[in-house]
């Protein structure tokens, strides 16, 4: 058997390093893509153009700002990368095994879109390069030549697709080296700092900005590399630094030897005045090539992975992978999108949407690690560790940039990502992998409760937070509905049940039970205490939560036509004083249980102070059941009604009960009226000190309605 293992381990092998030796290293695989994607059409055909505006020192300080958000965005990436084991899709991975599937999807679709989208901007932007050399020519057609020549080379193999680009490199290196040996020519003042003559400064910003972005372009072939970790973060890092040394070098050169003037009037200043002008043509041409070939080829990778995650229709078709490890349904579907954009038109108006999901992507991507860091888990323990400012300053910068760019495209972009995250938790999608939700919200709360902590719980911020006993679950169904109402949508219930045997059976019963609050989005928590007391049992609950934070205000209990638990009630109401915690007992008439859950009955006593909860409860149900409030009192003598009407008047005005709310002053003795009262689903009764069950158990009857018998902790307050 162990010669087996040996055998099969030996095989695994060999196959592992037959995989990895048809990946890509750091410099094909990673540093290539990037820089080919970054020194696109716009540094010959704009860059010039910002120095003519800027100045030498202004487009430095613009070249520096925009590469700042880069540079944090690819150290975010780095550190990252060096904490997780990163799959396929780049971006999208990163952020789906931190912040889940939906919110991977929600960034990720839009961010296919975007690179499907760049690819057909950029054959656009080589149709227009070539067209300069043969005016003749055919748009479409040429168009439609380079697309197909790239859908070839794409579908074939990536590996084909970064020889390629290792040619275009070579010839974009020998363009950029024609423009920095520029000819001289005669003396012209070198203009430090522009004067903005055609557009302000973050409108040149703006423009420049589209740049320096391409970093993604090697981690969108995370799946392809040998070694994710270590050749991310170095490509990316590098292919930064490089692009960034390379336009501050063509700043000076342009600056030094050609006018301000020829530089904000003529975009083909760049190659009009180069050493030689053909090859940096060449470089133009190459450099939308690469630039689209990296979006070709990179789109369909993420397509792939959202697929595989079941996160876009027809999943199974789009996940696939041929027998050399392409995803080439999603590049025929890539490939199909593209050239349907081409036969579009112009697609300059969605060019700044499309910076706007770029932006998002590493704005997200700074937050994930921003996230991870104030979290201070052990989990994240990257070896490219990088400062906490750092994330922050990426994030924050990514945001303020897409506003500056453009404001109404900002804001569709981000309700665009809202509505996909909506649609896919919708969905239900899972993970085998986990992410960090969960441990991030309770991380949140612990902070707020440790800042909560420091600040006296207020009236003001009352609220229904119910401590519920539960005897048998299977008795509650019916009280259930009334929980709900009162707790609905911002109370809580913590819900417990004593029991020394069939626990398991317990939990389950009680998890049953409660399940449908949950699903409302009513925070609930349960437990099973283990003890063969009750009361004991519920003491200790009590004692235990009456120092959380997140602590009961109102013990719940229900009252049935057994008088076998009155004792048990009337120890648990004396502990209510004791924990400072309001009271209520529910009688369920069983005829009618709830009615149709519409007009409530508020009995007051006269100058009774046991009145506020009471009243919150009233209103609270009132708000879920949208029915009408009778508050009702009771003058022993038929001269007392006046005052007490006016009273009552009075008392509405000050807790600003809803308009529909009637009042009553019922005269006669409190026990033989109460059949007198209005029809109500609901009848609400202040509790006595001395709890009376024989009227607890009468009062239903009378009224025939539940009643419900609500007992002041003291901590509320109906007037605020």
């Amino acid at each position: 058997m162990n010669i087996l293992n040996s055998v099969r381990k030996k095989i695994s092998a060999i196959h592992s390093n037959n995989i990895n030796a048809h990946k890509f290293g750091t410099f094909g695989g990673v540093f290539t893509p990037d820089v080919l994607t970054i020194l696109g059409v716009i540094m010959y055909l704009r860059l010039g153009w910002v120095v003519g505006n800027a100045g030498f020192l202004g487009a430095v300080a613009i070249i520096l700002m925009a590469k700042t958000v880069t540079l944090c965005t690819g150290l975010s990436m780095a550190s990252i990368t060096t904490n997780i084991k990163i799959g396929t899709g780049g971006a999208y991975s990163i952020i789906s095994k931190s912040l889940g599937l939906e919110a991977g999807g929600s960034v990720g679709i839009p961010f296919y879109i975007s690179q499907t989208l760049s690819a057909a901007l950029y054959i656009l932007g080589f149709t227009e390069g070539w067209l300069r050399l043969f005016p003749n020519h055919y748009p479409l057609l040429v168009s439609s030549i380079v697309w197909l020549s790239l859908l070839i080379i794409s579908y074939a193999s990536v590996r084909f697709a970064i020889r390629i680009q290792y040619i275009i490199m070579v010839i974009i290196g020998l363009s950029i080296l024609s423009v920095i040996l520029t000819p001289s020519r005669p003396a012209h003042e070198f203009e430090l700092i522009g004067t903005f003559e055609k557009a302000g400064f973050w409108r040149v910003f703006a423009i420049f900005f589209p740049a320096v972005t391409g970093i993604m372009a090697g981690a969108n072939l995370s799946g392809e590399l040998q070694n994710p970790r270590r050749a991310i973060p170095l490509g990316t890092l590098s292919a930064i630094g490089v692009t960034m040394l390379i336009y501050i070098g063509l700043a000076f050169v342009t600056a030094k030897h050609i006018t301000p003037y020829e530089l904000r009037s003529n975009q083909m200043a760049l190659i009009d005045n180069a050493l030689w002008s053909p090859i940096v043509i060449a470089g133009v041409l190459a450099a939308t090539f690469s630039s689209a070939l990296g979006s070709m080829v990179g789109a369909p990778r993420i397509l792939q992975a959202l697929a595989e995650k079941k996160t876009v229709p027809y999943s199974k078709i789009f996940s696939a992978k041929s027998s050399n490890n392409e995803p080439r349904n999603a590049i025929a579907l890539t490939g199909i999108v593209i050239i349907i954009a081409i036969f579009a038109g112009n697609l300059d108006a969605l060019a700044s949407l499309i910076t706007m999901f770029f932006l998002i992507t590493y704005g997200i991507l700074n937050s994930v690690v921003f996230i991870q860091q104030y979290m201070n888990i052990i989990s994240f323990r990257p070896t490219f560790k990088v400062p906490r400012f750092v994330p922050l300053f990426g994030a924050v910068s990514c945001i303020v940039i897409m506003f500056l760019i453009n404001t109404i495209f900002s804001i569709i972009a981000l309700l665009t990502i809202i509505a996909l995250y909506v649609w896919l938790t919708k969905k239900g999608l899972e993970s085998e992998s986990g992410d960090i939700r969960g441990g991030m919200f309770l991380v949140l709360s612990e902070r707020a409760s440790r800042i909560a902590a420091k600040f006296p719980r207020h009236q003001v911020t009352w609220k229904p937070d119910l401590l519920i006993p539960i005897d048998n679950p299977k008795m509650w169904a019916g009280s259930l509905l009334l929980i709900r109402s009162i707790t609905y949508p911002s109370g809580s219930i913590f819900a417990f049940t004593v029991r020394n045997r069939n626990i398991e059976k317990t939990e389950n019963d009680l998890n049953e039970l409660l399940n449908p609050l949950s699903n409302e989005n009513i925070l609930v928590n349960s437990a099973i205490i283990e003890d063969s007391d009750f009361l004991h049992g519920a003491k200790l609950v009590m004692q235990t939560l009456k120092s959380g934070t997140f602590r009961p205000n109102t013990l719940f209990l229900t009252l049935g036509s057994n008088t076998n638990n009155d004792e048990m009630i009337n120890e648990l109401v004396s502990y209510t004083v004791k924990y400072k915690l309001g009271v209520m007992i529910l009688y369920q008439y069983k005829r009618m249980a709830f009615g149709l859950q519409k007009d409530l009955n508020l009995w007051l006593r006269d100058e009774s102070p046991n009145w506020h909860l009471a009243m919150l409860i009233a209103l609270q149900l009132q708000l879920n059941w949208r029915g009408k409030l009778n508050v009702i009192t009771v003058a022993s003598e038929q001269k007392n009604v006046r005052r007490l009407s006016t009273f009552l008047e009075h008392l509405g005005d000050q807790v600003r009960l809803p308009s529909m709310t009637e009042f009553h002053v019922l005269v006669g003795n409190f026990q033989d009226i109460l059949g007198t009262a209005p029809r109500a689903d609901l009848n609400i009764f202040g509790l006595a000190e001395d709890l009376s069950f024989g009227f607890m158990r009468n009062a239903p009857k009378k009224t025939k309605s539940s009643c419900i018998y609500i007992g002041d902790s003291g901590q509320e307050s109906a007037l605020i």
